[in-house]
C-alpha cells in the first residue's frame, strides 16, 4: 500500500562536466538507474540545483539553498510544505572534507540550518544509540565533521515525530548523508519520518524495525554513493 519514489542527487561534478572537468556520463547514469527501478516513481530535482548550492570545501549541499528541492519532493509526494522556514547562520566557520585534502590556504564556508515554530516540538530518536537527540546538534560544529550536526550524523536508523505536522502521513526515507540535511525541511510535512541508512544497517534487517503499511517511501541517494555500490549493505 506504500507509494514509492526515487530521487537522485548529483554530485558537484555534474555542474562542471560541460567545462572540461573529468566526469561520468550523468544522463546515462540517471537513465540506467531509472530503467532498473521501474517500480519506483522518479522525482527529478536536478533542475532546482546549481553549483553554488553546495559548499566549496565539502561534498554536501547547503540546507538553506535546498528549500526549493524540498518543495518539489513535497509536491510530488502530495504533502504541504511549511512556508516559514528560515536559515540561522552558525557562528563557527565550516571546514569541509576538501579543506584538509587540498593542502591549500582555503577560506572556510559558512554553515546555516533552517528552523521554524513547527519544528520546536519535534521528537528525534537515534535507534543505533538508543537515545533522544536534537534535530540539530550545534555542538558538532566544533567537532571532526561539522556536517554531523544534521540529524545525528552517520547513524543507521532515526525517526522524527512532529505533533505539529501539516499532515498525518508517514515517510520512510532510504538515504545517505545528503538526506540528513534535507529531512528537517520535510519534518513539518509529515507526522513521522524514518531515515534508514543501509550503508550502516544491512537491508535484510530493516523489516525488524519498520512495518510498511501505507507510508510514503523515498529512496534519496547521491550519485557518489549509488556509483559505489559496495557502500550499500
Amino acid at each position: 500500500g506504500s507509494k514509492i519514489y526515487l530521487s537522485l542527487i548529483p554530485d558537484k561534478n555534474y555542474f562542471l562536466a560541460d567545462e572540461g572537468v573529468l566526469a561520468m556520463d550523468y544522463e546515462k547514469f540517471f537513465a540506467q538507474v531509472y530503467e532498473q527501478t521501474p517500480h519506483l516513481t522518479p522525482i527529478s530535482i536536478t533542475e532546482k540545483l546549481q553549483l553554488s548550492d553546495y559548499y566549496r570545501t565539502d561534498t554536501h549541499w547547503k540546507q538553506e539553498e535546498i528549500i526549493d528541492v524540498a518543495a518539489v519532493l513535497a509536491e510530488r509526494m502530495g504533502v504541504p510544505l511549511e512556508d516559514d522556514l528560515t536559515g540561522d547562520r552558525a557562528d563557527e566557520p565550516f571546514y569541509g572534507v576538501y579543506f584538509g585534502q587540498a593542502g591549500l590556504d582555503l577560506s572556510p564556508d559558512a554553515i546555516s540550518y533552517c528552523t521554524s515554530d513547527r519544528l520546536l516540538d519535534c521528537h528525534v530518536f537515534d535507534y543505533e544509540n538508543n537515545k533522544e537527540i536534537s534535530i540539530y546538534n550545534v555542538n558538532a560544529l566544533t567537532g571532526r565533521d561539522p556536517y554531523e550536526m544534521f540529524l545525528g550524523g552517520n547513524i543507521s536508523l532515526a525517526t522524527i515525530e512532529n505533533p505539529n505536522a501539516l499532515s498525518d502521513k508517514e515517510l520512510v526515507v532510504f538515504g545517505d548523508s545528503f538526506s540528513r540535511s534535507l529531512l528537517p525541511l520535510l519534518a513539518g510535512s509529515y507526522r513521522k519520518i524514518t531515515l534508514v541508512d543501509i550503508r550502516y544497517m544491512p537491508s535484510a534487517q530493516v523489516g525488524k524495525y519498520i512495518e510498511f503499511t501505507d507510508q510514503d517511501v523515498l529512496f534519496l541517494y547521491s550519485t557518489s554513493v549509488l556509483n559505489n555500490r559496495i557502500t550499500l549493505k
